[in-house]
């Protein structure tokens, strides 16, 4: 975990939690260390998937209608 860090409570379900425990217990790590990493994991996805919006964001838009549309002049529905 990092030099600095802030301490905050979470609240989670108790089945949840069981898991987490035994998880930590396994892997010897503690909680703390499996939620942030599953935070950081999860904020790293948001950041490529607002990297591939604002590389795709000049791309032509259809419609669903027209996409349908096209799928069945293709013959592929």
């Amino acid at each position: 975990m990092a030099s600095f860090t802030k301490r905050a409570t979470v609240y989670f379900d108790p089945e949840i939690h069981h898991i987490l425990k035994l998880k930590a217990l396994e892997t010897n790590r503690s909680i703390s260390d499996i939620v942030d990493e599953a935070i950081r994991l999860e904020l790293a996805e948001d950041a490529e998937d607002t990297a591939a919006f604002k590389e795709r964001s000049n791309e032509a838009t259809i419609t669903f209608e027209k996409l349908i549309s096209n799928l069945k002049t293709d013959g592929k529905i």
